[in-house]
């Protein structure tokens, strides 16, 4: 095959949508100014295209009031501001899972070494799901937070966010979910799921670009998140104290207008297309990409067996080869685009025995992944198995 098939979609989605590029272009050719920076027409644009984007995002997701969901710079930017901006003092215990990802644990070990908190991580079985009932017993009195990735980026699996949602909330714990994963991919309604803060990715599952990102906040909550970033807001200008309005209060310094632009456009395709067809496809994907590496020699998958429970993230090792060794050779002799190692989540691949190992080659899936596409890297993964190429 002469052409690249990408499969790092859980890193960054590619291509993107009609359109995504197209927008990112207008702005900087026709546009080019700051929002709330100015009243003449081009500022009004730019102030409109942040409009439209929080709108889209807000009804992507089920959010009543457009102003909760805050603008970031990537999933990362928004896991920062809901972890520092909830834990504020040394007597905080946190909850998490062995399935999260860096952007989680790094902010909670910063914690713990600056403030002094204390953090649980549940464990997980052998296909990486928690037990919501391991997260109630783990409960404390100094209990502040508990925060959870939804779709996992190394194994797939979809942890219940609802069931872990209702404990928080009958406890009057802050939930935080990282959406990475599942943002785009699986449908959310923040009206139907118990959850306070929802962390997204502006440049995997919601096809924009680099650079951009979301964070949910619920009615209520405002006010006890604290910033964690002060400046110019546009507003309020004669003041040196931050604004506590929404989304001022969260979204200090100059946006990023050409990502959101292109943003806005990844976004409109997905409400277009329904991320219940995205969904359905998906599982497509997930049910050829198991079926067909089924009780394969040499070869091993991780995450569930059943499609329904989990994202279209495949984790693999074959007999015999490291994993950088093994994206290399899926690219050298079949142009498939992959990624080894541990995948910033390294206790998801200590619970899931691939940490000694330099952890696993991981396939992912997007909307532009086909049927075709899948059938050629089981495939090329059997080939790999039956023949032991090397480099």
């Amino acid at each position: 095959m002469d052409k690249s098939i990408y499969f790092d979609n859980a890193a960054t989605s590619f291509p993107k949508p009609p359109g995504v590029f197209e927008a990112m272009i207008s702005y900087g050719r026709e546009i080019g100014a700051s929002a709330g920076r100015g009243t003449y027409s081009q500022a009004v644009e730019a102030g409109e295209i942040i409009h439209q984007t929080r709108r889209a995002l807000a009804k992507l997701i089920g959010a009543a009031q457009n102003d909760h969901v805050i603008l970031t710079f990537n999933c990362t930017d928004s896991l920062v501001l809901a972890i520092k901006g909830t834990i504020t003092d040394g007597d905080a215990h946190v909850i998490t899972t062995c399935m999260d990802h860096n952007s989680v644990l790094r902010p909670l070990h910063a914690l713990q070494e600056q403030l002094g908190i204390e953090v649980t991580y549940i464990s997980v079985d052998s296909e990486g799901f928690i037990d919501p009932d391991d997260v109630r017993r783990a409960v404390r009195r100094n209990t502040k937070l508990i925060a959870m990735i939804h779709g996992s980026n190394v194994c797939g699996v979809i942890q219940d966010i609802t069931a872990v949602g209702k404990i928080a909330r009958e406890l009057e714990i802050t939930f935080l979910v990282d959406a990475a994963q599942t943002a785009g991919h699986l449908p959310i309604n923040v009206r139907d799921i118990p959850v306070d803060l929802l962390a997204m990715p502006g440049h995997k599952g919601l096809l924009g670009p680099l650079g951009t990102g979301a964070l949910y906040i619920r009615k209520g909550l405002e006010n006890q998140l604290q910033p964690i970033r002060e400046g110019g807001t546009g507003s309020r200008s004669e003041s040196p104290i931050q604004p506590d309005f929404l989304p001022d209060r969260f979204e200090s310094g100059n946006h990023n207008l050409p990502g959101i632009a292109g943003l806005q456009a990844g976004i409109t395709y997905l409400l277009e297309q329904s991320v219940d067809n995205v969904r359905a496809h998906e599982m497509e994907l997930c049910s050829a990409f198991l079926e067909d590496l089924n009780d394969m020699p040499g070869l091993k998958v991780y995450g569930p067996k059943d499609p329904e429970k989990r994202v279209g993230v495949f984790s693999v090792t074959v007999e015999g080869y490291e994993p950088t060794e093994l994206s290399a050779i899926l690219e050298e002799h079949f142009n498939l685009l992959t990624r080894p190692g541990l995948h910033c989540a390294p206790l998801a691949h200590k619970s899931l025995g691939t940490l000694a190992g330099g952890g696993t080659t991981r396939f992912s899936t997007g909307p532009f992944i086909s049927l075709d596409d899948v059938q050629y890297a089981t495939e090329a993964l059997a080939q790999i198995s039956h023949t032991h190429i090397h480099i």
